[in-house]
């Protein structure tokens, strides 16, 4: 039993941290192009915060960014 409960515990911090890779794509108003940009080893709302980090609205011109 107490092998279970161990395992348990191990797996469930193991999964609650959650960091991976994650592809952000931006994609800009003007021709309709776009680029993507690899983010290592985050959350999901971390590497989301980082993406919509580079948003942009100027001059006419944006460019929206997100997390695939």
């Amino acid at each position: 039993m107490k092998k279970v409960i161990l395992f348990g515990a191990f797996a469930l911090l193991t999964l609650a941290s959650c960091k991976k890779d994650w592809t952000c794509t931006c994609t800009s108003s003007i021709g309709g192009g776009s680029s993507s940009t690899t983010i290592t080893d985050m959350t999901k709302s971390d590497a989301k915060a980082e993406c919509n980090g580079g948003d942009l609205s100027a001059g006419g011109v944006t460019v929206d960014c997100e997390i695939q």
